[in-house]
């Protein structure tokens, strides 16, 4: 995987972050960018959306612990369109949850979320949500197993988990699980279920994940992050 070396910059909350691209889609800046730590310990990044600060303790060492840029750019379009993307009650699923940021977010904005990722990542992810949520009179998000591909008839089951949104962010890189993922995000989205999808696109397979996406989700970019290289798309299942 590439290196990210991205320089740091200071949070200017008086520019005016958006602007139409020749397409119309919206085109933002990140606000805040993170910058990875020549650590191996944990370590913990601040943050503010949603008129609250967000304190997040991820590490370098496990690639679900840290907050990566399509997460920022998520969580900015949420904070930045709640007329657009109306979560409150909303049932929300995240995969690859990580550091637990977009669902801090979207419990923020009224939402009912669940929180998945792998094993090794649920303890991290448990104690972001809770140190986030137990002060606020907010819905604490529930923390579950997801293995992308793995038991999802019997662990979410259809006929008693059906979502209003799935969202995800960064979960498109450079690994050998992405047949799971789209199975995992297909089987998810039922009919009426919206997919909120952020990434850095990066290398070529980024984009062929996206074509067939495409094949399967009737899908439209609502957001380009030029500076982050973080696309954002909207889409629903095509129904047979």
């Amino acid at each position: 995987m590439e290196e990210f070396q991205e320089e740091e910059s200071e949070l200017k909350e008086d520019e005016d972050c958006s602007l139409a691209s020749d397409s119309g889609v919206p085109v933002f800046k990140l606000l805040q960018k993170w910058v990875p730590k020549a650590a191996h310990y944990f370590d913990k990044e601040h943050y503010h959306y949603a008129g609250h600060q967000i304190t997040i303790q991820e590490s370098i060492e496990n690639y679900g612990a840290v907050v990566w840029p399509g997460a920022l750019a998520l969580c900015q379009y949420l904070e930045s369109n709640q007329q657009e993307i109306n979560l409150k009650d909303k049932r929300v699923l995240e995969i690859g949850a990580g550091t637990g940021l977009v669902s801090i977010v979207a419990s923020i904005l009224g939402a009912y979320v669940i929180a998945t990722d792998l094993p090794e990542v649920l303890d991290n992810l448990e104690f972001n949500l809770s140190k986030n949520t137990r002060n606020l009179n907010v819905r604490k998000p529930e923390v579950r197993k997801l293995v992308w591909g793995k038991n999802l008839n019997e662990d979410f089951p259809k006929s008693t988990h059906c979502y209003d949104f799935i969202v995800a962010t960064d979960v498109v890189y450079h690994h050998t699980a992405l047949d799971a993922l789209l199975a995992t995000m297909t089987y998810l989205c039922q009919p009426g279920t919206v997919l909120l999808w952020a990434n850095k696109f990066r290398f070529s397979t980024d984009y062929k994940f996206l074509d067939r996406v495409c094949s399967i989700f009737n899908i439209t970019q609502l957001a380009d992050f030029p500076e982050s290289n973080v696309k954002l798309f909207i889409g629903t299942i095509r129904e047979n």
